[in-house]
């Protein structure tokens, strides 16, 4: 039996996790983030994939930073035939992706080499990309640029977002992996290398990048709204107070007004200007110390004064 060390740490990771529990290889162990504290009463939370390996009784190993630490040795000590990792946010040293016996192979959620680093899923659906996938990559020292050894693509649909594009990804992810290993250990596969001439980056989403810019196209602006749900989730201001905005839509009717503009207020939504004369539709928001609201219940309760002329940037 193929003895396997699984390194993930998001939901992303779980169906893979469970794949190859399913599949029948021997997950020895399972290397995941440490607990963190989560929303505002910073409650101590597990990754998901630790939540996972509890349920299957797995060993788990939870290093701050995996590099020469005692749990890398203990990983050494379990001696895998194959390290597997999806997402799981930490960079692998040298002596570690070398030690097992068929190396360590990772599931990336993107068409390397476009999209390298840790946040493809959103760079591509704010790019307006019509379609992403999933690689199946030999892991080396340097970021995301190891041979492929599978890829498959899927499409994004114009109403996807973060969370049911990761949700697709994981799912293909699950599929690919379990039809490339045994592929891989049976040496019937040839790695493809990568063209570093056409790789491209997607670094950590910063703060800048989640406000929306209203000069933008209306386009422009749904795509940077879905690409930033359900997390970090784009935001907009309004004088002083910050609303989050979780979704909306892009309207068929234009105008002449300023871009950040609030040319209409509905009692279901309301329609802020946007470059090149087109108008984006907010029909879900979340203010400042709220949850999320239905453009509705925000237009009938906190955000009742918003007007007409309002300005947003």
């Amino acid at each position: 039996m193929t003895k396997i060390v699984f390194m993930g740490t998001p939901n992303f990771s779980v169906p893979i996790l469970e794949g190859l529990i399913t599949a029948g290889y021997e997950v020895l162990a399972v290397v995941t983030q440490p607990d963190r504290p989560v929303g505002r009463k910073k409650v101590l939370t597990p990754p998901p994939v630790k939540e996972a390996a509890l349920k299957h009784d797995l060993e788990i190993l939870q290093p701050e930073k995996i590099s020469g630490s005692p749990e890398m040795a203990r990983v050494l000590e379990l001696a895998p035939d194959l390290i597997v990792t999806a997402a799981f946010g930490q960079f692998l040293p040298e002596s570690l992706l070398n030690a097992p016996t068929f190396g360590a192979v990772n599931v990336h959620a993107s068409l390397l080499p476009k999209y390298r680093g840790g946040a493809p899923v959103h760079y591509s659906i704010m790019n307006g990309d019509k379609e992403t996938g999933v690689t199946i990559m030999r892991m080396v020292k340097k970021m995301d640029a190891g041979d492929i050894l599978t890829q498959r693509a899927i499409p994004i649909e114009d109403n996807d977002n973060v969370g049911t594009m990761f949700d697709k990804l994981s799912q293909v992810g699950h599929d690919l992996l379990l039809e490339t290993i045994p592929e891989l250990l049976a040496g019937k596969l040839t790695p493809i290398q990568q063209n570093d001439e056409e790789a491209t980056y997607s670094p950590n989403i910063s703060r800048e990048q989640e406000q929306i810019d209203w000069q933008k196209t209306a386009s422009e602006v749904d795509c940077q709204v879905r690409g930033l749900f359900p997390w970090p989730v784009a935001f907009t201001m309004n004088q002083d107070t910050r609303w989050k905005i979780q979704g909306g839509f892009v309207g068929e009717e234009t105008t002449e007004q300023a871009p950040g503009t609030i040319v209409a207020v509905n009692k279901k939504d309301f329609t802020v200007a946007c470059g090149d004369g087109s108008v984006y539709h907010v029909t879900t928001i979340q203010p400042a110390g709220k949850g999320a609201l239905t453009a509705q219940e925000f237009l009938n309760g906190v955000g009742r004064q918003t007007a007409v002329g309002d300005q947003l940037n």
